[in-house]
């Protein structure tokens, strides 16, 4: 070992030195400064007027909760995540959205695949559900179905969720604007469908 590496000390050997030495010798601290805060520690616990060693607010409350949960199921437990949504949902108010939702991506299922072709469901607000037809021809037997239909909802939904389908035909162009327009004039009729 060359004289300008500091020498490591571990062990007993790290105690500090500096109790035995006099206020005239070289004092030798450890590199960590350990003795030198335990040091400052015994001189403030000597100090006269210190107040009384308290114990440390984190290990009474150490003492008094629990890091366990104990024998029975506790909120602090892993969850199953199905029940965990669950009261996601219920606690927002969420329950009939999902099941509309869940309707209308399982449409063709619930009216059968010849009326979900030419009718999809558009929105639901306060017990009324529009659908849109394709054809006038389908908006006219979307109406006859409609009392089927509402109680096939209602099965899935919940009694008295769905209270009235209101039916709207399709999408056609405006007629009432341009330049061969008539003002009074009867429009297209029903040649779209």
């Amino acid at each position: 070992m060359t004289s300008d590496e500091p020498e490591l000390v571990t062990g007993d050997a790290a105690a500090p030195r500096s109790e035995s030495n006099g206020p005239n010798e070289s004092v030798e601290h450890r590199p960590d400064g350990l003795d030198l805060a335990r040091a400052a520690a015994r001189a403030a616990a000597a100090s006269p007027g210190t107040p009384a060693k308290r114990r440390p607010a984190a290990a009474f409350r150490r003492r008094t909760t629990t890091t366990s949960s104990g024998a029975r199921p506790d909120d602090r437990d892993p969850q199953p995540l199905g029940s965990a949504m669950g009261r996601l949902i219920a606690q927002h108010g969420w329950e009939l959205d999902l099941k509309v939702q869940g309707v209308f991506g399982r449409w063709a299922e619930l009216v059968g695949d010849e009326v979900a072709a030419h009718c999809t469901p558009e929105s639901f607000a306060d017990g009324r559900l529009v659908v849109r037809t394709d054809s006038t021809a389908w908006a006219t037997q979307l109406k006859l179905l409609t009392p089927t239909v509402v109680r096939r909802l209602n099965e899935e939904l919940g009694h008295g969720t769905v209270t009235v389908i209101e039916v709207l035909g399709p999408h056609l162009p405006t007629w009432t604007k341009g330049r061969l327009s008539s003002r009074d004039g009867r429009g297209p009729r029903d040649t779209y469908g």
